[in-house]
């Protein structure tokens, strides 16, 4: 890791983090920026890949392959385009995630890796641990449920998601329009319907 990677390591609190970078635009750039950052011309990517073997799955200066950054590109939500956020976690499912035997990129440490994939294909993910927030992303399949204890079960629907659709237009939840690009915990264990 690197400092591309930490700077975006203030999981509680995102959108100080924008303030401290001048608003939720200036720090949308510079998330833009991380992902289309490249080496320096005096550094031979080759030399840097393999000094860093499990640092795989780089878009930029953004290491899919790392625990570190798995929060960072639903930091678009916080900062007010989740389309930023829909987009490039489909993005990331798509090419670094597949059925081939090199399929899984980076170090798969006691599941994390798989567990980033299992949430993202859901549609949403916990962005800071021990708060009962998760960030809206992208379902990769156009109906999900989950057991949620006590009978009651949550489901996700988004027709067309297993088709390539990866922007959320609307959204409702038990009926209801949901504007905010989060869900809470509560509103997960509830059990209902997020369309």
């Amino acid at each position: 890791n690197n400092t591309w990677t930490y700077t975006w390591s203030v999981f509680h609190d995102p959108e100080g983090l924008a303030e401290l970078m001048g608003g939720k635009e200036a720090a949308a750039e510079k998330l833009d920026q991380l992902f289309r950052e490249g080496f320096r011309a005096s550094e031979s990517k080759y030399v840097y890949l393999g000094q860093f073997p499990d640092s795989t799955g780089l878009m930029g200066q953004f290491a899919m392959g790392n625990e570190p950054s798995f929060h960072i590109p639903y930091l678009y939500d916080y900062f007010g385009y989740p389309w930023k956020t829909q987009k490039k976690v489909r993005e990331l499912m798509d090419i670094w995630f597949t059925d081939s035997p090199t399929g899984i990129c980076g170090d798969e440490d006691g599941g994390a890796m798989s567990s980033w994939l299992v949430f993202s294909a859901l549609g949403f993910y916990p962005v800071c641990p021990g708060k009962a927030e998760y960030a809206i992303g992208t379902p990769l399949f156009d109906r999900a449920q989950l057991q949620v204890g006590e009978g009651r079960t949550f489901i996700v629907v988004s027709k067309g998601a297993g088709d390539g659709r990866r922007y959320i237009r609307s959204m409702t939840l038990n009926g209801q329009a949901h504007t905010r690009p989060f869900l809470t915990h509560g509103e997960i264990v509830a059990g209902g319907t997020l369309e």
